[in-house]
């Protein structure tokens, strides 16, 4: 188009062939920022198809950034931006000045090929500002790395390179808008027909629990799975139960159920969590298996076994301590591209990070901040995230222990953020610490409830989105750290699973 050239000359010794590179200039691309604003003063029906992506800021030349956001307001005001109206905006523009002045409007609007290729010149335009914010930011992550403060780690500069990457990264990706709906009622058949023809009818990733199953359909893509419980109820191995199942199911299916799992456990390292699956597989007490008492038959049969099936399961586990909730999300979207990733655990929220770089004044707030974060990794990379959470201490000085939302830490955020809470009850483990005195009436009541709650575990799911609530009876070995599914009619003769 007839415009002044606004390109960056570059030296004879930056031409390719010419010897080395004296300097290089930020990508930018003039003709598309001409085209696309030439388009929109001509018809302002193209700033429709850039607006919900394209900002002012995008623009490399100043004066083109400034002509954007005039005509901007003036479109979103409902009023006409042309060279006529915008040109009140510009008589006084040093930058325009140098030129042509306003009359650099009016060759816009005449050199305008088509409004049909709005859409492609603005994403130009916007693909080339996220590369020349690119570019800032790996020369920040240098001069950081070469000037780095006395009490700035190497970990900490990473974290932050990798936060700040982040947040280019979903201002790059852009917003998928509003869709038609018959693109995700495709999708949401695909999702029932798969259901259909899978064993057991389930829609989402496989607890390995029958009647869990059941009550939820399994653990849905996108949804934050919240399981909470009170110190020594048995979350960590619910969790671990589910991971492992979860990994095992894809293995034997041939990927066609369960998933490829992640463990986030900031509590337990990475070889006592191993230990904790192993004996659930050998059916051997994980304090055994730790102290080494076990016989030879038993190592050769089933330890040696089940490591082998072990480790060819598609289960990562990570035990960074006090991990930020923008490492899990670099973690888990690498794991999505390498692995195909298909389920998060993550034991237990309260040991994360925020890791935002805001202030944060409360407790409740940074809790807030990490529940939000982990909603939307799971949306992100399309995978339930099932996360493990604390209660309050107010559970203790009720009569009847059985948690209920309010008892959630922090409560508020964890509720509103999740699409399920569970709550993992062991009535057996306060009834044992009741015990009266041997010899007497009490105690003989005491024995005989204790024998109808023995091994017995409650999942109690107190908020659902897509089902039910309701109570989960399960069977829980503590010797070996396994729930599995209560068969009632061999629980009361002494069985269970």
């Amino acid at each position: 188009m007839n415009t002044i050239d606004l390109r960056t000359k570059s030296s004879p010794g930056s031409e390719a062939g010419d010897g080395p590179a004296l300097y290089r200039t930020a990508p930018s691309n003039v003709e598309a920022e001409q085209d696309l604003l030439g388009a929109i003063l001509v018809n302002n029906e193209a700033y429709s198809k850039v607006s919900d992506f394209l900002e002012a800021q995008h623009f490399h030349e100043g004066v083109h950034a400034r002509i954007y956001a005039a005509a901007q307001r003036l479109i979103e005001r409902g009023e006409i931006a042309n060279p006529v109206t915008l040109k009140a905006f510009f008589e006084h523009d040093e930058g325009l000045a140098d030129i042509g002045g306003t009359q650099y409007l009016a060759r816009l609007a005449a050199g305008a090929t088509t409004v049909i290729n709005a859409g492609d010149y603005g994403r130009t335009v916007y693909d080339l500002a996220i590369r020349r914010e690119l570019i800032r930011l790996g020369e920040e992550v240098v001069n950081r790395a070469y000037d780095a403060q006395v009490d700035e780690g190497a970990a900490q500069q990473l974290e932050l390179a990798e936060r700040q990457l982040f947040e280019l990264a979903e201002r790059g990706a852009g917003e998928t808008g509003p869709q038609h709906i018959r693109n995700t009622v495709k999708t949401s058949i695909e999702v029932i027909d798969t259901a259909f023809n899978r064993d057991g009818n389930l829609t989402g990733v496989t607890t390995g629990l029958r009647d869990m199953d059941k009550k939820l359909g399994g653990l849905h893509r996108s949804d934050l799975v919240i399981l909470a419980g009170r110190p020594s109820m048995g979350k960590t191995s619910l969790a671990t139960n589910i991971a492992y199942n979860a990994a095992k199911a894809h293995r034997r299916s041939g990927g066609t159920e369960g998933a490829v799992v992640a463990v986030f456990s900031l509590e337990m390292s990475a070889e006592q969590l191993t230990t904790r699956i192993l004996a659930e597989a050998t059916e051997i007490s994980s304090v055994k298996l730790r102290s080494g008492e076990i016989s030879q038959d038993d190592f050769v049969n089933r330890v040696v076994p089940a490591s082998i099936e072990l480790a060819e399961l598609p289960l990562y586990i990570d035990d960074t301590p006090a991990l930020s909730v923008a490492a899990l999300r670099t973690r888990a979207r690498r794991l999505k591209r390498n692995d195909n990733l298909g389920l998060i655990v993550v034991d237990y929220l309260q040991l994360m990070r925020a890791g935002s770089g805001n202030r944060i004044d409360s407790r409740v707030q940074e809790i807030s901040e990490i529940t939000m974060g982990l909603k939307a990794i799971a949306k992100e990379v399309n995978v339930p995230v099932l996360a493990l959470s604390q209660l309050s201490r107010q559970v203790e000085n009720r009569e009847d222990k059985r948690p209920q939302l309010s008892d959630l830490r922090e409560s508020g955020s964890i509720e509103q953020d999740s699409d399920v809470v569970m709550f993992v009850f062991r009535e057996e483990y306060y009834e044992a610490r009741k015990e009266p005195r041997e010899n007497t009436p009490e105690h003989q009541q005491w024995q005989e409830r204790m024998a109808e709650i023995h091994n017995l575990a409650e999942v109690i799911i107190d908020k659902q989105r897509h089902g039910p609530i309701g109570r989960v009876e399960l069977y829980f070995n503590p010797e070996i750290t396994k729930f599995g599914d209560l068969d009632r009619n061999d629980y009361s003769s002494g069985g269970g699973l």
